[in-house]
């Protein structure tokens, strides 16, 4: 299949952005100025502006001196740029392949997307409407090239669309300009009277290479196709994603899981296909108005259960909230991963297959977030808080076997917590202790057990723990940090909670 480009050009961007925000400029001398070198000159104007010979390039003192009513925004030179990309991402609903295009325009990649609107001719007006019923002014155009479709957009005067093949009729009679050359290669070939891409376009390759440039000629052929031409996307599309337009702007629920429920299976085949499992997938829904609402599930092991992932999603169905309709659904697999043997029953128990517990704990994570599940794996260090990490899925393999000689809290804190002790003796256990203002009085009391620190990896102070129980029977992990100092205002601490 042919590639098909569409350009779009907004020759007055920042002028239709300021009468959005502010509508009481409309039909009145507006420009935009900035500082350039040592001066302020006008960077755009309006019609209005241009028509009594305010043009950009001009010092903003000259401009004012001819319009002394002239309407003037200073320093949104940058807005220009950010302007482009909002743009840009807000027509990835018409093509997943969406990007800027210098400093006044946009370039989408619709090769198989013109259909969805009927063809061509439907999907140019679709947008150029769109984006005039916003107040922006464009033109647009479409072709097998990138430089095709720059030139129609901005010095085309026939049809918007050139057919496959056609580039070199449409370019024909257009100026050297639209072959997007530098002001000298255009302005040398104007001077040599050939102010029509067709006085030129056939001549000697060597020719045109002394006159204008090879920069210049390579411009020239990629618009007629004879060498490849790349842009660079607002975003990337994810490698795993599926997309479904809506004839119709979808208000319900129903329609909404619909979409999803097919969305899912195309993603889910082709997935199975790779031998890959999902892990985290995100849902865009384009709304009319131009919202983007984004919902995100992730499983525990990588999945291409199609009821078990629209149960996820069913979850969050109540977050979508469509407005005037949502006319397109993305699908994305942000991250996949190789699909095992037996995949698909997600969980194994001492040889025996639960497809059960894996679903359940995604549901309950999909449902309180996934902060309130975690599976803890041994690390082969005995400073605490280094001996346990938090796994990446339920089934990452266990490395090293978990202690088992000694005892350790069910709850460890990140950080240990300073607590105010009794001790009869500097080295047996407190007989109470005050953490954040209670106070216990310990019963029952072991050790202590002496950690040390591993040098190698870090200095400081050993460690000699104790498990101690209360009047309540509440069990607790408290160590002492160094040796006995009558100087420490506080060398005890709460590390961890048994059960």
């Amino acid at each position: 299949m042919a590639r098909r480009y569409m350009s779009i050009w907004f020759p007055s961007l920042l002028v239709d952005w300021k009468r959005i925000k502010r509508p009481e400029f409309a039909g009145i001398p507006l420009v935009f100025a900035d500082k350039v070198g040592n001066r302020v000159v006008v960077t755009a104007s309006s019609a209005e502006a241009g028509a009594l010979g305010v043009y950009p390039g001009m010092p903003l003192a000259d401009a004012r001196a001819i319009l002394p009513e002239l309407e003037v925004v200073e320093n949104q030179g940058h807005r220009n740029m950010v302007l482009l990309r909002h743009l840009g991402q807000w027509c990835i609903r018409y093509s997943p392949l969406a990007g800027v295009d210098g400093e006044d325009g946009l370039l989408l990649d619709i090769s198989g997307c013109a259909h969805l609107w009927g063809g061509e001719k439907g999907y140019l007006k679709e947008i150029v409407l769109r984006l005039r019923g916003a107040g922006y002014f464009v033109r647009a155009a479409i072709s097998d090239t990138i430089g095709a479709s720059w030139a129609v957009a901005r010095f085309g005067k026939v049809s918007p669309i050139v057919a496959s093949g056609g580039e070199l009729e449409a370019l024909s009679p257009l100026p050297p300009m639209a072959l997007r050359l530098e002001a000298l290669s255009s302005a040398k070939l104007i001077k040599l009277g050939l102010s029509k891409i067709s006085l030129f376009i056939h001549m000697p390759r060597s020719v045109l290479r002394r006159r204008i440039g090879e920069a210049a000629v390579e411009k020239m052929e990629q618009a007629l196709g004879m060498r490849e031409e790349s842009f660079t996307p607002v975003e990337l599309p994810a490698e795993f994603s599926g997309r479904l337009p809506c004839l119709e702007p979808v208000r319900t629920r129903t329609a909404i899981e619909i979409a999803i429920q097919k969305l899912l299976e195309g993603l889910c085949k082709k997935l199975k296909g790779e031998g890959l499992g999902l892990r985290s997938a995100r849902l865009l829904s384009y709304r009319i108005d131009g919202k983007v609402l984004e919902t995100r599930i992730g499983t525990g092991s990588p999945n291409i259960s199609v009821s078990h992932l629209n149960k996820l999603f069913s979850l969050k169905i109540e977050e979508i909230a469509p407005g005037l309709g949502i006319e397109l659904f993305v699908l994305e697999g942000l991250k996949v991963e190789d699909l095992k043997v037996h995949q698909e029953s997600m969980w194994k128990v001492l040889g025996t297959e639960d497809s059960g517990m894996a679903e359940l704990l995604d549901q309950i994570s999909g449902k309180f977030g996934a902060s309130v599940i975690r599976r803890y794996l041994p690390q082969p260090y005995h400073w605490p808080e280094r001996s346990v990490k938090v796994a990446e899925s339920l089934d990452e393999p266990v490395l090293t076997p978990w202690r088992t000689d000694r005892m350790r809290p069910v709850q460890l804190l990140g950080i240990p917590e300073a607590v105010r002790v009794s001790a009869p003796i500097p080295d047996y256990p407190p007989m109470l202790f005050i953490y954040r203002g209670v106070k216990h009085l310990v019963k029952k009391a072991d050790g202590p057990e002496r950690i040390e620190r591993e040098w190698w990896l870090d200095a400081g102070e050993h460690r000699d723990y104790y498990q101690v129980e209360d009047e309540a029977g509440r069990r607790y992990w408290l160590f002492r940090s160094g040796h006995y100092d009558e100087k420490k205002t506080s060398g005890w601490f709460i590390h961890g909670f048994f059960a």
